[in-house]
């Protein structure tokens, strides 16, 4: 039998809101390496997936969907002081569930910040409002209301680990460009090692490549983690943090007027563009600009100001090439006005071959471009943890490194990624990340353009984003 390292022993007790996908492929790696009973172990979500999965564990499972007028009242004698809340729903109001727990005095932890339903596509709510831009702005405005246990907003893979492997990747780039440098121990500190190095873009660059035995059929959603999900964030307005050397805002693009200005957002749904970018073992492709809370996070972290100015920051954004099958689930989708199809397939037994290429392509310095992430494949994620497929299996242990930082860190208030021990998570999620390489590339967005076709390239810097992005 094999033996896993336990992290930990928390006295506590765990409910899990939300028991999808990422829930169910994170409660093995919870039992395996925290040390907790399952009889202190809850399960609150909103219909029957997952029920045997759960109860194979020992854990109990409650069918109680959660709304603005019953949350209180169902989570209240669930959880207390000292008790872990993870949320992994959609639909649920992060806000709202952070200031339960701060309340309680429970630590917290979520993989997005969700709204209530409609916060993502009410057509009635300002475009901007419906950004990630927004709510991570109401999210962090909970620091003002004081301290409290601490709250872990946004770890999953991304985001989350993304900003993990984002800090590695500058300290490599550093150490191979011959620029001297001590670890940095502050955001101050990181973002100037940055911009020393010359770092211009970081494409959150993200290729699924598995397959399944059964192709998708007319009138299915198809894809390898949650499909609310997805479809959630790729009709959010596709969003991105702007960095400081860019020249010209896209046509369609959009500034906020309060907040920390690290971000832009485009008038269209983040399905509908695509990006170019690169990864080691598929090369250049397009992938959908899908919002996500790091292109923000992350942007806003390594930025420098000098008497109140912006001098750097990088262009950072998502990337994302998911499984065919879910590249023509999206394509069907925009074709009905984006109205989602009937069916629903979540691939995970019957997937038969293929990789999740996950990482963070660090561009524009004195080595052009590197690429640093995981490479898992469907076989591999198999072999290392149940109920998890090369995609799912990224997520959820991302979600236990969280949880043990929080643990060991259960005093910090609201919590981004950035903010956190990356060499602690990256120590976590390691063995469950097969190959995680680094590479280097000559690759920029400019090669064997206007050949064919011209264009309206700047080719005085390749990593402009207008050179990026795919009309």
């Amino acid at each position: 039998m094999t033996e896993f390292k336990s992290y930990l022993d928390f006295p506590g007790r765990i409910v899990m809101v939300g028991f999808g996908s990422i829930g169910q492929g994170s409660l093995p790696l919870i039992l395996r390496h925290i040390g907790i009973a399952p009889d202190r172990i809850r399960i609150v979500t909103g219909d029957e997936r997952g029920r045997r999965e759960a109860q194979a564990l020992g854990i109990d499972f409650r069918v109680m969907p959660l709304d603005r007028e019953n949350y209180l009242s169902i989570l209240d004698p669930l959880v207390g002081e000292g008790d872990f809340l993870v949320n992994l729903s959609v639909d649920v109001s992060s806000i709202d569930l952070v200031r339960f727990c701060r309340e309680k005095g429970a630590l917290y932890l979520d993989t997005c910040i969700e709204p209530w339903p409609g916060g993502y596509t009410d057509p009635s709510l300002p475009m901007g409002a419906r950004t990630n831009y927004a709510l991570r702005e109401k999210a962090l405005a909970l620091r003002a209301e004081g301290g409290g246990p601490t709250a872990v907003i946004t770890h999953g893979a991304n985001p989350g680990l993304v900003s993990h492997f984002v800090k590695q990747a500058l300290l490599n780039v550093a150490g191979d460009t011959g620029v001297d440098h001590d670890e940095p121990d502050t955001r101050e500190a990181w973002a100037a090692l940055a911009a020393r190095l010359g770092v211009k873009v970081i494409h959150i660059a993200e290729r699924d490549t598995q397959v399944a035995d059964m192709a998708k059929g007319v009138g299915e959603f198809v894809n390898t983690w949650s499909i609310d999900g997805f479809v959630s964030e790729g009709l959010q307005p596709a969003e991105l943090g702007w960095g400081s050397h860019e020249r010209t805002l896209p046509a369609d693009g959009a500034t906020h007027s309060e907040g920390c200005g690290a971000g832009i957002y485009l008038r269209r749904p983040g399905a509908s563009q695509r990006v170019r970018t690169w990864t080691p073992k598929e090369g250049p492709f397009h992938g959908f600009l899908i919002t996500h809370g790091e292109s923000i996070s992350i942007a806003d972290y390594l930025t420098v100001r000098e008497g109140g100015e912006v001098r750097y920051r990088p262009t950072v954004h998502y990337a994302y090439h998911p499984c065919d099958d879910a590249v023509l689930s999206v394509h069907e989708m925009a074709g009905k006005a984006w109205q989602q199809q009937a069916r629903q397939r979540l691939l995970m037994d019957e997937i038969v071959s293929g990789i999740d290429e996950l990482g963070v392509l660090l561009a524009g310095h004195a080595k052009n471009a590197y690429w640093y992430g995981s490479q898992l494949s469907v076989g591999e994620a198999r072999d290392l943890a149940p109920y998890n497929n090369a995609t799912s299996l990224q997520v959820t242990v991302s979600v236990l490194s969280g949880m043990i930082w929080a643990m060991e860190n259960p005093d910090r208030g609201v919590v981004e990624p950035d903010e956190m021990d990356f060499r602690r998570n990256l120590e976590i999620t390691g063995p469950y990340l097969g190959p995680v390489v680094g590479r280097y590339t000559d690759w920029t967005p400019l090669n064997g353009r206007g050949t064919l076709f011209e264009e309206d390239l700047d080719r005085d810097d390749p990593w402009q984003f207008k050179n990026v992005r795919v009309i």
